[in-house]
């Protein structure tokens, strides 16, 4: 049997230089109009019930010179979801960043998690998939928010792609 070493390539850049590299220049980005995909999926068990396009309003990541903190802020501005997500904390996590926030709903802050993928990176440009799952019964206990009476629901999924340039 014989063995056969194959090279190896080395690590793309930002994943040498730590989670600062995760992240465009300091700066504000905000996302420009139609450079954004939002939706709404209500699961009931295994089974998605409901999916829906939710407009986002406005989108803003703030990157501070140190970038210890960045802010993640999305504005979703539509007749089914008016609300804003706020991060309070970004992390980096095996390869992705993990912003812990809040979603300002019916003027009550619901606790979010939400994980995103950077798909692509430039120093002034950064392009994220990402979702966050939020647990329906204590979300319409927590804010009031409802979904058709038609419509069961154990959970919500809320995806978001954004480029930030």
């Amino acid at each position: 049997m014989t063995t056969v070493t194959l090279p190896t390539a080395p690590p793309p850049p930002h994943s040498r230089d730590g989670a600062g590299r995760r992240l465009p220049l300091p700066g504000r980005y905000t996302v420009a109009p139609g450079r954004s995909l939002t939706e709404l999926t209500a699961w009931y068990g295994p089974l998605p019930v409901l999916r829906r396009r939710v407009t986002l309003g406005e989108a803003s990541l703030t990157v501070p010179e140190d970038a210890e903190r960045p802010s993640f802020r999305y504005e979703f501005d539509d007749r089914r979801l008016s609300a804003v997500l706020t991060s309070e904390q970004v992390d980096e996590v095996h390869g992705r960043l993990q912003l812990t926030g809040d979603l300002d709903l019916n003027g009550v802050a619901f606790p979010v998690l939400m994980r995103l993928r950077v798909v692509e990176r430039a120093d002034d440009r950064l392009l994220v998939v990402g979702h966050a799952r939020l647990p329906y019964r204590l979300l319409r206990r927590a804010t009031g928010f409802r979904l058709p009476w038609r419509r069961p629901a154990t959970r919500l999924r809320l995806l978001v792609a954004a480029e930030f340039s």
